[in-house]
């Protein structure tokens, strides 16, 4: 019985103590190494999506606030625009900057995107609110506005920016 007791009190105090900060190379890990992480990230994925323009001549994308970066290939100035709330009927062909896809829409179906109530890449949603049903668009989406740090565990690697061309047939 004191063999319990001295072995609970031990857990307790080992666990009652201050947890130390997770620690990097050359030191802890804080909030402003984290801003800066992310700073460097950014950096490095507009250098890169600047390389993919110079080499794609024919695109001439806008860039929102975001830093989705897109273009209407196929304008419909009469088509719905996509709103929150509205599910979004399209088809999708998802790739990486390299050119290896990683989904595409089977051509006997349509994606069913509820705009902005959805797990989907928050440039997505965030592109399908500029589009016009009868739209085509193609759109570049840095890792922040695709999967992120961890990617989506399946096809899309960690720190991927996105090429998506989505075609938005209708809304619902």
């Amino acid at each position: 019985m004191h063999w319990i007791l001295l072995i609970l009190t031990a857990l307790l105090v080992n666990c009652s103590g201050k947890k130390k900060p997770a620690t990097v190379k050359g030191g802890d890990w804080s909030n402003n190494h984290s801003v800066s992480y992310q700073s460097e990230v950014n950096t490095r994925e507009q250098l890169k999506i600047g390389v993919y323009l110079a080499h794609h001549k024919e695109l001439s994308m806008s860039m929102t606030s975001t830093g989705l970066r897109y273009q209407i290939i196929k304008n419909n100035p009469k088509g719905k625009l996509g709103e929150p709330g509205k599910v979004a009927l399209a088809t999708l062909k998802i790739e990486l900057l390299d050119g290896t896809i990683c989904y595409e829409t089977d051509p006997e179906f349509l994606e069913e995107i509820p705009i902005d109530h959805n797990d989907r890449e928050s440039g997505l949603n965030e592109a399908l609110k500029l589009m016009r049903v009868g739209e085509k668009a193609k759109m570049v989406l840095p890792s922040h506005l695709a999967h992120g740090l961890v990617g989506d565990l399946q096809k899309i690697p960690p720190l991927s920016i996105l090429i998506i061309d989505v075609e938005l047939i209708n809304l619902e």
